[in-house]
């Protein structure tokens, strides 16, 4: 892996009396690089750079790549005295803080994107807005609706062993989401259609160990799991705007992700330079699941020439 530079970008949060800042990895040299920069978005929300780090791959052919870690988790500021403030941890913070950032390293006038999960849709909102500098788009293993997601996940969750479904059941209409067995339960879910590779890599688990430590922007926005959307997130849609995407567009999901073909078809449909690739071998984590093909597709993508 290339070497990497780590920082901390100050972010001005309203509402909020205290230093904030957003940590920053990046890899390459920004000076000195001739290619287009990568921001790499990452999932959750409140979720952190690391289970993406196969994406630096792309440093070794003078890419230079850009992760950082979203406000109130990972490595950045936390503030876990806002857990449950459906007003404080909306889209809009994060993609101001995305602007933040690559204004911050310079690079608002020109830079290629990849987000993943829920970072693919905060990117799709803000690709949606036309922004000058933005060259090229991947959206990964993300719903183009919240709607459609719930649609999906209760299609994977009907596939289940019986008793796992009951016992997901029954800690949800009882509201003990917090339970040891439901977690167990959660994970028999996750271990088919998040990260198929035992053991996990320690990248994915790092994310999942700090998320337990402080899911303050995860259970706001989201709800206690993949599948149980009970916070705002539940009525998210870019059904309305994806058109207004102007840039070529990759979209890509597993053949066994909880992102199913339904929830990225509208993507396809609707934006109007847009590519998709399915990996046969994957679930929510090509990254991982089938890395050397994965970094591929995207390097072929971002910095090779375009056709639909």
């Amino acid at each position: 892996m290339a070497p990497f530079t780590e920082i901390q970008i100050p972010f001005a949060v309203p509402d909020v009396d205290k230093p904030c800042f957003t940590y920053c990895k990046i890899f390459g040299n920004l000076k000195t690089t001739q290619k287009r920069p990568l921001v790499v978005v990452h999932g959750g929300p409140g979720m952190n750079h690391d289970y993406l780090l196969p994406v630096a791959d792309l440093a070794d052919d003078g890419v230079v790549v850009i992760f950082y870690d979203q406000f109130g988790g990972g490595r950045s500021t936390h503030l876990p005295e806002k857990n449950g403030d459906t007003s404080f941890w909306v889209e809009e913070l994060f993609l101001t803080e995305f602007d933040n950032v690559v204004r911050h390293l310079g690079i608002q006038d020109d830079y290629n994107v990849l987000g993943q999960s829920w970072g693919g849709m905060l990117m799709g909102r803000w690709a949606s807005r036309q922004p000058k500098g933005l060259h090229r788009l991947v959206i990964a293993n993300s719903p183009a609706s919240m709607e459609l997601w719930v649609e999906a996940a209760n299609y994977l969750l009907a596939q289940l062993p019986q008793d796992v479904q009951d016992t997901l059941n029954k800690h949800e209409d009882a509201g003990t989401t917090d339970s040891q067995e439901y977690k167990d339960a959660m994970q028999i879910f996750y271990d088919r259609h998040v990260c198929r590779i035992k053991p996990m890599p320690e990248e994915v688990a790092i994310g999942f160990r700090m998320l337990d430590e402080d899911s303050t922007v995860y259970s706001t926005m989201n709800g206690p799991s993949e599948f149980h959307i009970t916070g705002p997130l539940q009525h998210w849609s870019m059904l309305n705007d994806a058109h207004k995407i102007a840039v070529p567009t990759l979209l890509i999901n597993g053949l066994h992700d909880e992102a199913r073909d339904s929830v990225v078809a509208p993507w396809f449909q609707r934006i109007p330079k847009a590519r998709w690739f399915t990996f046969p071998n994957s679930s929510h984590m090509p990254q991982f699941e089938e890395r050397e093909r994965y970094v591929q597709v995207v390097q072929e993508f971002l910095y090779g020439p375009y056709s639909r």
